[in-house]
């Protein structure tokens, strides 16, 4: 695809990277045939390859209209198209570049900043935990209905102390700590038994995703440099990388190094802690778990999380894991395609975030399994607001088979 960049973007690092990602197209339209919101509405806008000519328009023009921020707020950024694209556009970076420069050709209006602005900060702040504890002492008075957007109440267990020679970093984050502390615990203990200790900084929290979703990308880049500046000292002594128990924070930083690129201070720092990134899966599959006791009589449905096989490009890797702990993995349809959480995508668009998921359950629960695993906590709370079996994180069912019995509404 040629593109004649706008005279103030013709010499930025931006415009260049657009550029080179653009060049890429060929105009296939492959794309279209994996993106659940053209496949939903049918509206070539609402595909990848017209999200990339509006993207164009505004690189050529730096101008645009509030229809283009239409058609790219309803982008889920699942990333399932550059899963299929042959000439490996990076649809997923040129979205963040458009999405950036219509913020500034065309301002939303008061009303919409604010709705955004309150949930970046009631998600990303202090205030969720209180509020979740509130839902959940008036959960069992409200309609069957209404109950099911609180998340349920979990407990954590026990943390083994860390021991081992071995240390990994693990981020703690926003949200999880609140609706999912038994993921983190569990995977404390499932690497515990392996020979490798968790550890964490109190003071690394939001990975950065949450604003830069919402194209805050100056929050963004402050939740990046201080989650850095949390983890270094510990990189300097001695903790082997970082492990993510939430893909959709994993995806985010293990592209610091490209956020922070143009950052003189931190660009080098960002590099390292991407590359030291790995999922938790990929490190549970090196330890070769043994069966897990009682894991033959529960049948699994994996659900991978968009940002798992479309952002890190990890595939198999918890199905393996789960097989050869003796758990039974039912198949499930179009496991390709997304939830429709999406981060705050399942608030801002909650129609079609609705019936993606509404699509995607019935996917899940056709072969009738005892429990619907994934690896986000994102999707594990959007999928359990309507599932008819248990959603857990794949951690909790390798730690303990008896927390599916333990979590049936």
């Amino acid at each position: 695809m040629q593109i004649e960049l706008a005279e103030s973007l013709r010499d930025t690092r931006t415009g260049k990277e657009a550029s080179e990602i653009l060049g890429k197209c060929v105009h296939c339209g492959f794309c279209t045939a994996t993106c659940p919101t053209y496949q939903l509405l049918g509206d070539e806008l609402d595909g990848p390859r017209g999200r990339i000519y509006l993207i164009k328009w505004v690189l050529e023009k730096n101008e645009c209209s509030e229809r283009t921020r239409f058609h790219l707020d309803r982008c889920l950024t699942c990333r399932s198209c550059e899963s299929t694209c042959p000439s490996g556009v990076r649809y997923g970076r040129l979205l963040e570049i458009g999405r950036d420069l219509v913020e500034q050709a065309a301002p939303r209006k008061r009303g919409e900043k604010i709705i955004r602005w309150v949930i970046r900060r009631f998600l990303g702040g202090p205030l969720f935990a209180p509020f979740l504890a509130i839902g959940h002492l008036v959960r069992p008075a409200l309609p069957a209905r209404l109950a099911r957007q609180v998340p349920r109440r979990r407990s954590a267990g026990e943390r083994p102390v860390a021991r081992h020679a071995r240390r990994m970093l693990v981020l703690e984050g926003c949200v999880q700590p609140a609706i999912g502390p038994n993921i983190n615990a569990a995977a404390a203990r499932v690497l515990d038994r392996a020979g490798i200790s968790l550890v964490s900084s109190p003071n690394a929290a939001c990975c950065g995703a949450l604003s830069l979703h919402m194209t805050a990308v100056g929050e963004a880049r402050q939740s990046i440099r201080r989650n850095i500046d949390a983890w270094w000292p510990l990189f300097e002594s001695g903790v082997e990388g970082i492990v993510m128990t939430a893909s959709g924070c994993g995806v985010t930083v293990r592209e610091y190094g490209q956020l922070l690129a143009d950052d003189p201070e931190y660009a080098d720092k960002a590099q390292k802690i991407s590359a030291a990134t790995r999922d938790l899966s990929e490190i549970v599959d090196q330890s070769h778990p043994g069966v897990v006791e009682g894991a033959e009589a529960i049948q699994v449905a994996f659900h991978s999380p968009c940002t798992l096989q479309h952002g890190q490009q990890i595939r198999g890797k918890v199905e393996s894991t789960l097989e050869r702990a003796g758990f039974p993995l039912v198949e499930v349809a179009d496991s390709h395609l997304c939830c429709g959480a999406a981060g705050t995508y399942s608030m801002l668009q909650p129609d079609i975030s609705g019936k993606l998921l509404g699509n995607r359950l019935r996917s899940l629960q056709r072969a009738n399994p005892d429990v619907i695993v994934t690896a986000n906590i994102g999707c594990q709370v959007h999928l359990e607001s309507r599932s008819e079996v248990p959603v857990l994180h794949w951690i909790e069912l390798m730690d303990n088979p008896g927390t599916v019995r333990k979590t049936h509404r």
